[in-house]
């Protein structure tokens, strides 16, 4: 799985030329920042800026439904949840869902707009992120359309068997667990082989020399600090109009 970037793409693609490093701090700042306020005015400001920088990241129309869908619908059941059993009704739904929206959003973007390859030389080289871990984090980003292939591959097998569901729910419940245990039998060989090849290959047995540098440029440095400026002008906001709510207050 690599990133595909045109040549030439212009503003569109502006985000996939920072470092994958500065993108995960600047979207933890965000995270971490965001977990003290409740309201959905800081929240809702967040991910607002946020939302504007998703046509410069290079990530296309599909790709950013199949990705966010889930969290979308973890942020409207977290708000249902807080609708029905919360002590702050539909203010505090709204809150809840906004505030993990404005969570998980920038993570998603700084992971969907950075090169697999380019995001563990950047966890190493500059958040000197031991290299097990960050060779890990390659290797499952390299797997997933690995994983996508077995998917099809199973189901197309199953289908040719004559294993279909027809209009019975039951069944239809049946054979995707049973491609899911499938998948994963497969997922478990394919780790095995390839953590016995990446130890033939010496991979954590010292330090090692890298074909790529990870740069760091001034434009990272501008990133972070406008996530922290996004962050004090979200909270000022909540504050002067007196919607601020901190999650123990």
């Amino acid at each position: 799985m690599t990133l595909d970037v045109p040549r030439g793409g212009g503003a569109r693609y502006w985000m996939t030329g920072l470092n994958p490093a500065a993108k995960l701090l600047a979207a933890l700042v965000l995270a971490l920042g965001l977990v003290p306020a409740v309201d959905a005015v800081t929240g809702g400001a967040v991910l607002a800026a946020v939302v504007l920088t998703v046509p410069f990241s290079g990530i296309d129309r599909r790709t950013l439904v199949v990705l966010g869908g889930p969290f979308l619908l973890m942020g409207l059941s977290s708000g249902a949840v807080n609708y029905l059993y919360g002590e702050h009704g539909l203010e505090g739904a709204v809150g809840a869902a906004v505030r993990l929206l404005a969570i998980a959003l920038p993570g998603l973007l700084a992971a969907a707009s950075s090169d697999p390859t380019e995001m563990s030389d950047g966890l190493v080289q500059k958040l000197r992120v031991p290299e097990r871990p960050a060779m890990g984090v390659l290797a499952a980003l390299r797997l997933i359309p690995l994983l996508a292939h077995q998917w099809r591959t199973i189901t197309l097998a199953r289908r040719a068997r004559g294993l279909e569901a027809g209009y019975d729910p039951l069944r239809v419940a049946s054979l995707f667990f049973g491609r899911l245990f499938a998948l994963l039998v497969r997922s478990i060989r394919t780790g095995t082989l390839l953590a016995t090849a990446m130890d033939a290959r010496g991979f954590g047995t010292g330090p090692r020399s890298w074909a790529r540098e990870s740069r760091w440029r001034r434009a990272d440095t501008l990133l972070l600090v406008a996530s922290v400026a996004l962050l004090v002008a979200a909270y000022a906001a909540s504050w002067r109009l007196g919607t601020l709510v901190l999650l123990f207050s």
